[in-house]
């Protein structure tokens, strides 16, 4: 679909990744034997290092192909990733620098080291460690989604078998990114961060300009979509909803709009990945900063996520996404506009930086994993193991996870493949009680703390369950009483009165 010169500059730009990524371990040299060096580029990233790397985390597959096609597939509801952009950088700012300032002062690595250093509880920094270690496979699923969908538009007409064809050059390209990963550690994602921001940022700048001129703005794509609608309906086809189906306000909707909003904007600074980019800057300063740019990061997001209903107005992009199945039409609507929209040169240079926009995040979240497994599960079994065994293990660890996480692809229906995020959403925001009430006190309970966390996490799962009716995962809002409820805050609700209910008897011995 984007001719030879489309496939020249993806991969020409693909080999350039690649050996960036490898570069990274001459880069700034340092002792890749240690695990902070490793793990954490030796925490010498400046402000805008620091920036280019936590922002990765931001424009990433969720971004690119999550929003639109939720947007694409129920519309209204999933703008909420708008103000959850907006308020979660706030978040960070309160929360970030203090964790930085004690992970200098006390050699933390994971932000279940201060766990275990604030409750003196390993049990509970094990617990939130498993819990991250999870909480991350779901959403590097969901980069790995965000690449299929860049493979199936520029495999279409070249192959008859698209997905076989599709899943050797995904494997392909992870062997690549879990190799430089292990040499390079989080100096070769930040580099390789650099350049997929800067595609990101060209793609992003000429998506939101060329594609809405080229259909005269966003007033015909709610007709166009309607007309989508009536058809789907003509045809009984009625499992299926479009971008206009939830595009008036409703009580229900609104409740679910805020509860993902708030819920949401708690959570990204919780996850491991988050929290290893903060780490990872060379000072307070230049890590408050860096939180105060990425801001920057959310301008486009709104645009984006209208690109998935102003998809209903070009023909040539419903004509593409007509080839594959009506469940998993969705996340293709980036990709088949940046092919139907630009030269074939420049849309093999926007759909490379969509797909290494899945690679970069999936590095990171593995080196995150991999820090949680050896800091804050091996190691408490095994505290002889010196430094070098320590970051052997965690090299290893990040080439298994990123494996581990394909399974995550097949739960989850391809349009609605926002959920895998929200679904992680879930499982990390359990770990508040103890990460974020622990910057601020310790006089609770370390054991209160644990069973509220695994209350939180038990709850969480089954309301999924519940939600889904057992079967595929679409939703992860409750309806209770006539209202859809995120179920992330729903579980954090629970979790947080058994932790103070528990914690009373200490809290009242301490006064």
């Amino acid at each position: 679909m984007i001719g030879a010169l489309g496939w020249i500059s993806f991969l020409v730009l693909f080999v350039i990744f690649t050996l960036l990524g490898f570069y990274g371990a001459r880069w700034r040299r340092g002792d890749l034997s240690k695990l902070h060096e490793w793990a954490l580029a030796g925490r010498r990233l400046g402000t805008f290092l620091a920036w280019f790397l936590i922002g990765a985390d931001v424009y990433t597959a969720y971004t690119f192909v999550a929003v639109p096609s939720g947007m694409f597939a129920s519309g209204a509801l999933y703008f909420y990733a708008v103000p959850y952009v907006a308020t979660t950088f706030m978040v960070a700012m309160i929360t970030m620098p203090v964790l930085w300032k004690w992970s200098r002062e006390r050699g933390y690595v994971t932000a279940a080291d201060m766990v275990a250093d604030r409750f003196s509880n390993r049990i509970l920094a094990a617990l939130v460690a498993l819990t991250g270690i999870v909480a991350e496979l779901p959403y590097i699923a969901l980069q790995i989604i965000g690449m299929q969908a860049v493979l199936g538009i520029m495999l279409l007409g070249v192959t008859s078998n698209v997905t076989l064809v599709s899943d050797v050059a995904l494997t392909v390209s992870f062997v690549i990114l879990a190799a430089f990963t292990f040499t390079s550690g989080l100096r070769g994602a930040t580099l390789g961060a650099v350049l997929k921001d800067a595609l990101i940022f060209l793609s992003l700048i000429s998506l939101i300009i060329i594609v809405p001129l080229k259909f005269g703005g966003f007033s015909s794509a709610f007709a166009d979509a309607q007309a989508f609608a009536s058809a789907l309906s003509a045809k009984h086809i009625t499992w299926l909803s479009t971008g206009v189906t939830n595009l008036k306000p409703t009580a229900a909707l609104e409740a679910g709009y805020t509860t993902l909003w708030v819920g949401s904007a708690l959570a990204l600074f919780l996850y491991p990945h988050a929290v290893n980019g903060s780490l990872s800057a060379s000072g307070r300063r230049q890590l408050a900063l860096s939180n105060a740019l990425l801001p920057i990061y959310g301008i486009g997001l709104a645009i984006l996520a209208l690109l998935g209903l102003l998809v209903y107005s070009d023909p040539v992009a419903m004509g593409l996404l007509s080839k594959f199945p009506l469940s998993a039409r969705g996340i293709y609507s980036i990709p088949a506009l940046a092919v139907s929209s630009l030269p074939g040169w420049f849309a093999g240079v926007v759909l490379l930086g969509i797909f290494i926009g899945g690679l970069v995040p999936a590095a990171i979240m593995a080196i995150a994993q991999a820090n949680l497994l050896t800091r804050n599960i091996i190691r408490p079994l095994r505290p002889e193991m010196n430094s070098e065994t320590e970051t052997r293990i965690a090299k290893w660890a990040s080439v298994i996870f990123k494996f581990v996480a394909l399974g995550f692809v097949f739960i989850v229906p391809a349009t609605y493949a926002i959920q895998l995020q929200l679904l992680g959403g879930i499982i990390i925001l359990q770990t508040l009680p103890s990460v974020f009430l622990g910057l601020v006190t310790r006089r609770l309970n370390g054991y209160a703390l644990t069973a509220g966390l695994l209350v939180g996490l038990a709850s969480g799962i089954y309301m999924v369950e519940v939600a889904n009716k057992f079967g595929p995962l679409s939703t992860s809002l409750l309806s209770m009483s006539g209202y859809l409820i995120w179920i992330g805050l729903l579980a954090l609700v629970l979790n947080v009165t058994i932790s103070v209910i528990l914690s009373l008897p200490t809290l009242m011995h301490r006064r």
